[in-house]
């Protein structure tokens, strides 16, 4: 693929749940190398946007390509990405070893390839003592870190990422960052979607802001803040969602709690 055109392409992407209308009608593309932060209050749209790149939602209107493919011309794209969801349905009563050569296998590594990826992702990230422990028996924490470890075996070209930050200590944070940050340079495409503003401002290249399925700011987050006159993304975002009312709730509850 060349590098000038996107690795993804969203064109009036609509969709609804009944009378609901989540996504009405927004398009996008997304470059190679790029650090996407995408964020949006709960029900804005974001993980329905996401699911239907991940080829989990049908139903929607509109055309979506990723790697120069629609996705509904075939599953060969799914080869190409990893995914490291919100919530994980996550196979507990597995061994770490045994998920993780699953997980390889399916995306078509040899045993032996995911054998040495496993081990030596596991050792890096503190786990190598657990590999052959039931994942029942791990922490949030350490399950997170395991779905980070498969989704990257297979080297994909594009991550999606929602919340992968979350149970993390504060050293496997500065890891994942800067893991991050290397596989742009090496060209990766990231699609991370958090809710913790200070981390999407610091590591994403370009920030997307979906509100009631709509596309409100699209930018880096220098260019989001000169175009809002604010220092903090979390002004920002507040500002755009047209949300200000944080502080007379918050006084309400302490005359409650009071």
């Amino acid at each position: 693929m060349e590098n000038n055109l996107p690795v993804i392409s969203i064109n009036n992407l609509a969709m609804n749940y009944g009378s609901k209308n989540v996504l009405k009608k927004i398009s996008l593309e997304v470059y190679k190398g790029q650090i996407i932060g995408y964020i949006g209050p709960n029900g804005a749209g974001k993980s329905t946007t996401v699911k239907i790149m991940l080829g989990l939602v049908q139903g929607y209107e509109g055309s979506v390509n990723i790697l120069g493919k629609d996705i509904k011309d075939g599953i060969d794209y799914k080869r190409k990405i990893g995914y490291v969801p919100e919530t994980a349905e996550i196979y507990d009563n597995l061994s770490a070893k045994e998920y993780l050569i699953f997980i390889g296998q399916l995306y078509g590594l040899s045993l032996e390839e995911v054998e040495r990826k496993a081990i030596g992702l596991m050792n890096l990230l503190g786990l190598g003592d657990v590999y052959l422990s039931r994942i029942s028996s791990f922490s949030k924490g350490m399950k997170q870190k395991v779905l980070l470890i498969s989704s990257l075996l297979h080297n994909p070209d594009i991550l999606f990422l929602d919340e992968p930050l979350s149970g993390l200590d504060a050293s496997s944070v500065l890891i994942v960052k800067e893991l991050l940050a290397k596989l742009a340079e090496k060209g990766k495409t990231i699609f991370y979607s958090s809710h913790i503003m200070d981390v999407v401002e610091k590591i994403s290249s370009r920030i997307i802001l979906i509100n009631d399925g709509e596309i409100l700011a699209d930018g880096s987050f220098d260019e989001l803040k000169n175009n809002a006159h604010e220092e903090s993304l979390e002004i920002i975002f507040n500002q755009l969602t047209g949300f200000n009312q944080h502080k007379e709730i918050v006084d309400q509850m302490l005359s409650i709690i009071e």
